[in-house]
């Protein structure tokens, strides 16, 4: 069964957005750049992203990337291909190394 890694959701300001999270909720932050910031919650990771880096997304953990794409490498570690569903959301299909 495949799992929701995390969902991305877009800031123009990484360092405000983290500090109103963590202020609001109890979370962790697992990793924080200019660019992008990773929250980790009791049942699920929140990204917060830059509108011009990363589109707003749900991101789920799969193996066969190749299938839907060409998987893009990611600083992480992590490959991905985001597609679209009939609704036009977008999806991050994710897999880590392992």
């Amino acid at each position: 069964m495949d799992r929701i890694d995390h969902i991305a959701v877009q800031t123009e300001s990484i360092t405000d957005s983290v500090k109103w999270y963590k202020e609001m909720f109890s979370c962790e932050v697992e990793y924080e750049d200019a660019s992008w910031a990773l929250l980790k919650f009791e049942n699920t990771k929140l990204a917060l992203v830059v509108p011009n880096q990363h589109p707003p997304h749900i991101a789920v953990k799969r193996d066969n990337l190749e299938s839907f794409g060409s998987p893009v490498k990611h600083r992480d570690g992590s490959e991905s291909v985001y597609v679209k569903s009939p609704d036009n959301n977008t999806f991050e299909l994710i897999r880590y190394p392992k």
